[in-house]
């Protein structure tokens, strides 16, 4: 999902293409570099390992983010850094040649690092909001406007913060977690947020409240990194976003645009990039209306093949100028979630009719075409990126329960991979979290790296504890439910206990546990129950 309102990745200013005119290759390569980037984890999700490994190492020898282009944060952050992150995390599953300690270290990492450290001088603002666009190569330019949309503030949060935790650099996550709460301060009083804010006065210049393209991977991201980093502070805030948008913008299981400050309906439409909420929903255990919500967009799939941009409510129809479907992935992955959620075989029906559809209108012989007109299924000459990256993944995934994305596979079975010094980290078994633009993260890489050594030196504080005489170890033991100073802000408590204490479970729990959390020292045996 994205913000679509958003700019697109590469911007070239003209005043810049005055000073240097490109070549047709020069712009072919910045182009195919981002497909590459965005589709390349598709290749291993899609069992292709041999074109996963000749691509990496191409971008790897290639690629080069020293470019004096103007480039989209948000969409860079999203394909670029989360494609790389995405495909550095599955690089042992394709047999590439590993780093010592990867997931900790790599190449792709690297890449991602570099990529992300080229957008940090957005985000320096008096707020902590950033800028919509940065220049890859000289930063922000003095013109740059201060207004952007709502998502290219709240989207950053997944990728920056398993950077943090991969390299040890906490300011990547520190940014994203400023960013965030500068961006929650702003809600109105009934508790909605707008479209495009002012990120310098902090003014909102578009004060239509909804859950579609300016706004909806900043709710996706609260619920998202809730998840992936334990984090109540995020869950809390979409909560309480969430009781806001049930009250004022839900009507007959639609979600329409409301006027931010009063409620008020501004407009009655459904955009296509909406499809993503039920799927948001499942995540959180709100089935039955996830359910109702998705029959309503699979009605319009079934009238036009597809989604149109924008679905006039009242009138049952497109709206004008936006009657195209660009092949976006947000329903189909909704059916995904709650195919994962119910078992119902609806959603099985929903993913072969997009198959059908996208076979029969879209397919051209050089690829799969945007669809111009859904009325009368004219194409364009162009195909989204993230056609690769996401509709055709989420198509694969649903078909595939026992893929290992979704923790497939019997016990022992070797779906699960050794991580860290001396392969002491479980990894991939299960529970990945995708980006908005499908790109899974591996919740276990960012414990492996981040919280390895904290556990480890903790436990040696317990096995020296237990080891001397009662009232002599205080002197060499440090407490262990602090947490180690200088790691990443909203991480969990530490798994090792004091004596008499008992665990208390998060209000979030991930599907797989890390290794450490099952062991014994001294004959003590530390579980869940403990």
């Amino acid at each position: 999902m994205r913000a679509h309102v958003c700019v697109t990745l590469f911007v070239f200013l003209l005043n810049d293409a005055a000073t240097h005119q490109f070549t047709e290759e020069e712009m072919s390569a910045i182009s195919f570099s981002l497909t590459l980037i965005d589709a390349l984890d598709t290749l291993l999700v899609l069992g292709n390992r041999t074109e996963f490994k000749r691509v990496a190492l191409l971008l790897q020898n290639t690629v080069d983010f020293d470019i004096d282009v103007n480039a989209s944060v948000f969409e860079t952050n999203i394909r670029v850094v989360g494609g790389l992150l995405s495909s550095h995390m599955l690089a042992g599953r394709a047999g590439m040649e590993l780093e010592p300690g990867w997931p900790c270290s790599g190449p792709l990492l690297t890449m991602a690092e570099d990529a992300a450290r080229k957008l940090l001088p957005a985000f320096q603002t008096p707020t902590g909001m950033p800028y919509g666009t940065v220049n890859l190569l000289k930063g922000v330019s003095p013109t740059e406007t201060p207004v952007t949309c709502t998502a290219g503030v709240g989207t950053f949060i997944l990728e920056f913060a398993t950077l943090s935790r991969l390299t040890g650099d906490k300011t990547f996550e520190d940014v994203a977690r400023r960013a965030l709460r500068a961006l929650w301060k702003t809600r109105s009083d009934i508790g909605l947020v707008g479209n495009h804010i002012d990120i310098l006065s902090k003014k909102w210049v578009a004060q239509d409240a909804g859950i579609g393209a300016g706004v909806d991977s900043y709710f996706e991201y609260l619920v998202k990194g809730a998840i992936m980093l334990q984090d109540e502070e995020l869950l809390e805030m979409f909560h309480e976003y969430d009781r806001a948008i049930q009250n004022y913008t839900r009507f007959d299981d639609w979600y329409l645009w409301v006027q931010m400050h009063k409620g008020t309906v501004s407009m009655p439409v459904f955009q296509s990039l909406e499809a993503f909420w039920p799927g948001l929903q499942s995540l959180l255990g709100s089935l039955d209306s996830a359910v109702r919500s998705f029959q309503n967009y699979y009605s319009v799939w079934r009238q036009f093949g597809g989604l149109p941009e924008f679905y006039s409510i009242p009138q049952g129809y497109t709206v004008d100028k936006r009657e195209g479907y660009p092949l976006r992935p947000e329903l189909i992955e909704s059916a995904m979630y709650l195919f994962r959620a119910t078992g119902d075989h609806v959603y099985l029906q929903l993913g072969l009719d997009a198959l059908e559809s996208i076979e029969k209108i879209a397919k051209t012989p050089c690829g799969y075409a945007t669809v111009k007109d859904l009325r009368d299924h004219q194409l364009d000459n162009r195909m989204e990126s993230f056609f690769l990256a996401e509709t055709v993944k989420y198509l694969y995934l649903l078909f595939d329960p026992t893929h290992f994305l979704h923790g497939g596979g019997a016990e022992g079975d070797g779906t699960w991979e050794e991580g860290g010094d001396g392969g002491e980290c479980v990894l991939g078994a299960g529970g990945f979290i995708f980006n908005t633009e499908a790109h899974p993260l591996d919740p276990a890489a960012l414990y492996c790296c981040s919280r390895l050594a904290q556990d480890r030196q903790e436990l040696r504080d317990i096995l020296i504890s237990l080891s001397q005489p009662a009232g002599k170890s205080g002197s060499q033991s440090k407490p262990t439910t602090k947490q180690t100073e200088g790691s990443p802000p909203g991480q969990s408590e530490s798994i090792a206990l004091k004596a008499g204490e008992k665990k208390t479970n998060p209000l979030l729990s991930c599907p797989v546990q890390p290794f450490s959390t099952r062991l014994s020292i001294l004959g003590q045996v530390f579980t869940d129950n403990t």
